[in-house]
């Protein structure tokens, strides 16, 4: 009995060190940072040197302004932080500041998918037939759960 036990503990053991052996080899490249995404780019889509160079390039230059755009949106958040903050704690809303709030927050909005949109544009001029429908496929469920695009 106590030879049966010692053989299924090493097979579990076994089992699991196998099971995370596999999974930590096949595990995606996790990284946020740009060069990691185009590395992933590259793979997925099977890019060309110059597909990847253009590619890159769009990215690079996109860059700044989609920075901007995030630090506004935070800014924003930190804005409507306060104003609920405030809505809490004195239960009052300068209603003509809050208007002006969620004027400048549907432009930001705006701005924002107008950016991302120009870069999936000029990144799906680069790619063949097949790399742009694997392309816009594997953005589909992100652009679906962004909601639709902002009502003027």
């Amino acid at each position: 009995m106590k030879r049966v036990l010692q053989v299924l503990g090493l097979g579990l053991v076994c089992g699991v060190v196998a099971h995370l052996a596999w999974f930590g080899a096949r595990r995606p490249e996790g990284g946020a940072d740009l060069g990691s995404q185009l590395a992933w780019m590259r793979e997925t889509l099977e890019l060309t040197p110059e597909q990847f160079a253009r590619i890159k390039a769009l990215h690079e230059e996109s860059g700044p302004r989609l920075l901007a755009l995030a630090a506004q949106v935070a800014q924003m958040r930190g804005e409507f932080a306060a104003f609920e903050r405030e809505r809490r704690t004195t239960g009052q809303i300068d209603f003509v500041e809050f208007a002006r709030f969620v004027e400048q927050r549907r432009a930001v909005d705006r701005e924002c998918a107008e950016s991302t949109r120009r870069l999936i544009l000029a990144a799906s001029e680069v790619l063949s037939p097949r790399q742009r429908e694997t392309y816009l496929g594997l953005l589909d469920p992100a652009r679906r759960s962004a909601g639709p695009p902002p009502v003027n």
